[in-house]
């Protein structure tokens, strides 16, 4: 049992909470049972591994956490009929819940372009509840990407149920305060209130056009 935080697996899960770290090494961590995969680079347990204290000492969770694996990142090529790009969304928890509504509701693969947070922080791979490991991210440019761009804006005039939906498309989804990027329509979705949260208005629309295209499919 590890009894010293010295020890360089809990010296590797600190370093794994800065992303310059995550990205030198192409590792990450995730904390809870939920979360912990066979494919692991290695798992401490609290108790059974490691002295609960020194575990709860690496853990980015106020509470503490019983169990905290290390993984290999994976990333996925920019590919399908549905694709999801995320252009400066900068939450990592927003990231993080597009990735597992992406899984959850198309199957669909989440694009990162330029200027966004890390999917493979521990606020985003909590977020994902395992859709991470499921369905990696992957990382281009718009410009990269085959099919009708389809941006959701809450200032647009078109609907997101009037677009045609009946090739590859690419839904497109920016920051709440940002601007989208150029060579994309813009649709919205009605609401009531002034807009939706960036991953609500994503799992909306994911649930709509992975619909209608298997509909028409």
């Amino acid at each position: 049992m590890i009894t010293s935080a010295d020890n360089d697996k809990l010296k590797t899960i600190r370093k794994l909470q800065q992303k310059r770290w995550r990205t030198k090494l192409g590792l990450f961590s995730a904390e809870g049972e939920d979360l912990i995969r066979p494919d692991a680079e290695f798992v401490l347990r609290s108790g059974i591994d490691v002295e609960p204290e020194l575990l709860d000492a690496v853990s980015t969770l106020g509470s503490g956490t019983r169990v905290i694996g290390v993984y290999k990142q994976r990333w996925a090529e920019p590919t399908g009929d549905l694709l999801v790009y995320l252009h400066g969304v900068e939450d990592p928890g927003n990231v993080g819940t597009i990735i597992r509504s992406a899984h959850a509701l198309a199957d669909a693969t989440v694009v990162l372009g330029p200027g966004g947070a890390d999917p493979y922080s521990p606020k985003a791979v909590r977020a994902s509840m395992g859709s991470i490991f499921e369905r990696p991210p992957a990382r281009a440019s718009l410009d990269q990407l085959d099919g009708h761009k389809i941006a959701l804006d809450a200032n647009a005039e078109r609907e997101l149920r009037d677009v045609d939906v009946t090739g590859p498309v690419v839904l497109v989804l920016g920051s709440e305060r940002g601007e989208l990027p150029p060579g994309v329509e813009g649709v919205r979705i009605p609401v009531h209130a002034d807009s939706l949260n960036v991953a609500m208005a994503a799992t909306v629309a994911l649930y709509e056009v992975a619909n209608r295209m298997a509909a028409d499919g």
